[in-house]
């Protein structure tokens, strides 16, 4: 038996890759597929199935172009009604050589969602692993709230029923193979593990120590941002996404074509902050370049052409890939030399200010300000606040920005400054004149001994 982990940086998506007698199986496979067929190639292994644990919502699934590149076919839960692949049901079993996999329903984070156990009645009758999708993760389990604040309580009560009823009792030595690890949007809690079993989560995850009633109430009352590309990523993955076969070829913009489209082109700064506070592209969204797959599906739209500005294009091909799995197939190329190109070439520069957290005191000493919070909640809650700041979530500052005065200065800070630039940049966009970006965030704030506002 061959099995490997595949995990998309950024996503904290992980899919698999399990084979055994010369045929193998891949599990929630991403939409960049080199990875499965190199995998395949190596091992002297024909890949025949592809199991969807569920219709995914932060990522495109690339089940459809994997099926074109061998022939697989696609297996997923029967209570949804995809346009493509077959469907299973509780208890169907599909044979790897002396392996077996078994489909166990597990619905409460999807009504479709489906677990994939796997057996090796050669050395024991006893459940050797699990796939578990988004239903059980390492310290954590799957979201509840995608069918409205009315039906958690019902898919809540269905996932604790999946888990307790359906996963618990594969047995303790059962290895847990989840769709996602720490860092994803798909659990808020989920331990920086690689692996872990049904033992040990049974002992020490802290949602399965609660009675049913106290799960169900946990899940009710958990916040969870809810980006708004995943609507765009539930229909797709329903629907199909098309085929692109390889990552997209990046156009080269020069700065004259660049400076004719503003008006209708996405322009994506992945610099540093600090480089984007010193100057940057009119109209420019600063996205560093880690931070694009948690924050790029909040502000891109799926239309217009998007745009890369960095400084030497470095590793733009790694970068692509993000855009990729989450769908931006009309990400179009980068700007011709970077950043250096256009100020070179006498074109207009817009800045921000980067201000230190002791500038930030002196400002808001002088109430001079207005500071801008766009930390999630759960940080704000955790470390406190800067007395007098107001708190937006990033995601959700263009749909409120009426609460962000227009006169006067803004400054905007977040968990290290990053967000802040961000932030900042959408502001700016805005018609805000006057803004600040705190390098460092409240983590510098912290370290620099100043007063901290608790939330209650």
């Amino acid at each position: 038996m061959i099995l490997r982990k595949i995990t998309s940086e950024g996503l904290a998506h992980n899919s698999y890759f399990i084979s055994a007698g010369g045929e193998a199986a891949v599990i929630d496979p991403r939409r960049d597929i080199a990875v499965y067929l190199d995998l395949a190639r190596e091992s002297g292994v024909r890949i025949t199935s592809i199991f969807e644990t569920h219709r995914n919502e932060d990522y495109v699934i690339g089940s459809i172009e994997l099926a074109d590149r061998t022939g697989a076919v696609i297996l997923h839960g029967h209570q949804m009604d995809f346009a493509y692949g077959q469907k299973v049901k509780d208890g169907d079993v599909i044979s790897l050589g002396s392996l077996k996999l078994r489909v166990l329903e597990t619905p409460g984070h999807t009504m479709e969602h489906i677990a994939i156990v796997v057996t090796d009645p050669d050395i024991s009758p006893r459940p050797y692993a699990v796939f578990t999708g988004d239903a059980l993760f390492a310290g954590e389990v799957g979201r509840t709230d995608f069918f409205g604040q009315e039906k958690r309580p019902v898919v809540s009560e269905m996932l604790y029923e999946s888990i307790t009823q359906k996963l618990l009792p594969l047995g303790d030595q059962t290895i847990v193979f989840p769709a996602h690890g720490a860092g994803s949007v798909c659990g808020s809690e989920i331990s920086d593990h690689e692996f872990t079993t049904i033992g040990y989560e049974r002992l020490s995850n802290p949602l399965l120590q609660l009675a049913k009633q106290e799960f169900i109430k946990r899940k009710v009352r958990e916040h969870l941002y809810l980006p708004p590309y995943f609507r765009m990523m539930e229909r797709v993955n329903k629907e199909g996404a098309p085929l692109v076969h390889q990552l997209p070829d990046l156009r080269v913009w020069p700065v004259g074509e660049v400076k004719k489209r503003l008006d209708t082109v996405q322009i994506v700064d992945i610099r540093s902050p600090t480089s984007f506070a010193g100057g940057f592209v009119p109209g420019s969204l600063s996205i560093w370049k880690e931070g694009l797959p948690a924050f790029m599906g909040w502000f891109l739209n799926y239309s217009d052409p998007i745009i890369l500005v960095d400084d030497f294009n470095c590793d733009l091909p790694s970068v692509s890939r993000h855009f990729m799995r989450l769908g931006y197939d009309n990400l179009s190329g980068f700007l011709a030399g970077g950043f250096p190109a256009w100020f070179k070439s006498a074109s207009p520069v817009a800045n921000i200010a980067a201000w230190s957290v002791q500038e930030l005191e002196k400002h808001r000493k002088k109430r001079d300000i207005f500071l801008l919070d766009v930390r999630d909640i759960e940080n704000v809650e955790r470390f406190g606040k800067v007395p007098g700041s107001h708190h937006i979530y990033i995601g959700e500052l263009p749909g409120r920005l009426s609460e962000v005065p227009r006169d006067g200065q803004v400054a905007v800070y977040c968990d290290a400054g990053y967000k802040g630039s961000l932030g900042a940049s959408i502001l700016a966009r805005n018609g805000y004149e006057t803004v600040a970006n705190a390098l460092g965030g409240m983590t510098a704030w912290i370290r620099a001994g100043y007063p901290v506002e608790k939330i209650m």
